[in-house]
């Protein structure tokens, strides 16, 4: 196996064409994000990954986490790197500065993610659900409540960890039985079980944050009788540090197909001792904040699938140069077909997810309102694409890297299926895909006559008429005249109708919606070249994967028309698959 290096030039590149990095320094808050402060911050974040997360993947993916008397307990190492990490600042590099936060974009802080993710899949998970439980307290914690929590995860000194799904309550977040019952003091006193808690309980930090759903005792059915509590690990004591312990304990891991250095816990609230929490936002409010924290999770989540087929990439180039079988493998066609699949995949997704970021970061900082009406139309379209496209590349590649290795990538000791294990989870937490794709065709969709997506269209046919090479151009006519066809048949759909076709829809958009990014990227990348400017190997091989894919790929995608109008009749009944 390669060892990892962090795409850097791949990274820089995407956020300067498609995230658009020199026009999201000229909003407010964002002066400093420069390209050239991005470079920086980027060859920093680098060294930690490579250095210090990175050879830790093997080890956490063989040993894994264990509980030993109700503690989790993981490698050697894995809290070293977790202090440098926390140290250098990377926790709060978007968060507010108001909390000790660096104020910059979610697209760069995106960008950081991806290098830890690619590295050490299992061990990334940890920041990522402090971020997402920063964000949900910056926008629905009270002041007092900010204070005192903020500037600890902020700096890392504590993690966040989401506590949402029960046995009987996954997707159906409505179903939840756990109990808040207010203690009169302005507390609560939690009870219940909770599944599939990522990072959980772990020795890496002084503290754990648990955001956690539960009911209140007057709630009503279903989902709109779901509020969130903070739950903290030890209860803060008078100056803000950890006091006693709080009711919230592990009482099982999951074993998993992969991310092994990951603690999937069973958690126990209330069960032999008072679990004391918090209100967060208005009471029976509880999913508009889980979305807060969701919707910044889903885009990260994007950006894990991004992540590990990068590092799938990475080894099965590395693998095909060296590797002897008639000469180097590489001189094959059909591996150097995988290889551009692998290779062009990567970079759509990126772009993907950047411009997702990307629109986020615009739809908080434009000055204007209609601006930022635009850009939040714009984000919340993508980011079902970004979770379930970016994730389903993910899976692709890695089994990709796989294939390329031959029988040496089936056998653990080259590490590649490794990475085809830990993507396999991406498509399945968060939403699932099949949710990610009814959230855009049932919703996202619908909720405006497919306006969001109008706009996106006419914005893509406006960058692909100005572009030089005549095949690009005519491939994206071709593609956006037929991605109008399916929004025009999906509104025209039934609510049956849009079940059994909005996976493929998805597919279909993302598939149009990468040609586009890719092959802004490769008009870019010519400007760049004719100027004499950049790394000319870097820039022709973005030329090469947009050609590829929008030869290659793109026609795929645009393939899932005939499924998105095919009837849904033609979908077994549930009755169906009881027979035999």
């Amino acid at each position: 196996m390669a060892d990892f290096r962090a795409p850097t030039g791949d990274q820089l590149f995407a956020l300067e064409v498609v995230a658009d990095l020199t026009e999201l320094s000229t909003l407010p808050g964002f002066e400093d994000a420069t390209p050239e402060m991005a470079e920086q911050i980027l060859a920093e974040s680098a060294r930690l990954a490579e250095q210090g997360f990175a050879p830790l993947n093997a080890v956490g993916d063989r040993e894994g986490a264990r509980l030993v008397d109700g503690k989790v307990v993981l490698p050697d190492g894995f809290a070293e790197a977790y202090r440098d990490y926390a140290a250098a600042g990377w926790n709060g590099l978007a968060a507010d500065p108001a909390h000790g936060g660096q104020g910059l974009p979610f697209a760069l802080s995106v960008a950081v993610q991806e290098q830890f993710t690619a590295a050490n899949m299992a061990f990334s998970l940890c920041p990522m659900l402090s971020l997402s439980a920063i964000e949900a307290l910056q926008a629905h914690g009270d002041p007092a409540m900010q204070a005192l929590y903020l500037p600890h995860l902020v700096t890392g000194d504590w993690t966040g960890a989401m506590q949402l799904t029960e046995p009987q309550a996954g997707s159906d977040v409505g179903a939840l039985r756990s109990t808040a019952t207010p203690a009169g003091d302005g507390t609560y006193r939690l009870k219940g079980q909770k599944i599939f808690i990522t990072w959980g309980e772990h020795d890496l930090a002084e503290n754990i944050v648990h955001m956690v759903l539960a009911r209140l005792p007057d709630a009503p059915a279903g989902s709109k009788g779901v509020s969130l509590f903070l739950v903290p690990k030890y209860l803060p004591d008078a100056d803000g540090r950890p006091g006693t312990r709080n009711g919230v304990r592990c009482i099982a891991l999951e074993h998993k197909l992969g991310i092994h250095a990951s603690p999937t816990c069973t958690m126990a609230l209330g069960e032999d001792e008072d679990c004391i929490g918090w209100l967060v936002g208005e009471p029976h409010g509880g999913m508009a904040a889980m979305f807060t924290m969701m919707n910044h999770a889903r885009i990260n989540v994007g950006c894990q699938g991004v992540a590990i087929a990068e590092r799938a990439w990475q080894d099965a180039r590395a693998y095909a140069l060296e590797r002897v079988q008639f000469g180097p493998i590489v001189g094959h066609a059909d591996v150097r077909r995988m290889l551009m699949t692998m290779r062009s995949l990567t970079l759509a997704a990126r772009a993907l997810v950047y411009a997702n970021a990307s629109a986020v970061d615009r739809a908080h900082k434009e000055s204007d309102a209609g601006r930022r009406a635009y850009w939040k139309r714009r984000a919340d379209l993508l980011t079902p694409v970004s979770k379930a496209w970016a994730t389903d590349i993910g899976i692709e590649v890695s089994s990709l890297a796989i294939q390329v290795h031959g029988g040496a990538g089936y056998v653990e000791e080259t590490g590649v299926a490794r990475h085809y294990r830990d993507a396999r989870i991406a498509a399945i937490y968060e939403g699932t895909n099949g949710i990610q794709a009814m959230d855009l065709a049932g919703r996202k969709l619908r909720l405006d006559n497919g306006a969001a997506l109008m706009e996106l269209e006419a914005q893509m046919a406006q960058d692909a008429a100005g572009w030089q090479d005549e095949g690009a151009r005519t491939a994206m006519a071709s593609a956006l005249a037929t991605l109008a066809e399916a929004r025009e048949a999906m509104l025209a759909q039934d609510q049956a109708g849009l079940g059994a076709a909005a996976s493929p829809f998805l597919a279909l958009c993302g598939g149009v919606i990468g040609g586009w990014l890719l092959g802004r990227q490769a008009q870019a990348a010519a400007d760049r070249l004719e100027r004499g400017e950049g790394d000319a190997a870097i820039l022709a091989s973005m030329q090469a994967a947009a050609t590829f894919f929008l030869t290659q790929r793109m026609p795929l995608a645009l393939a899932q028309l005939a499924a998105v109008r095919a009837p849904s009749a033609q979908l077994l009944t549930p009755a169906d698959f009881t027979l035999g």
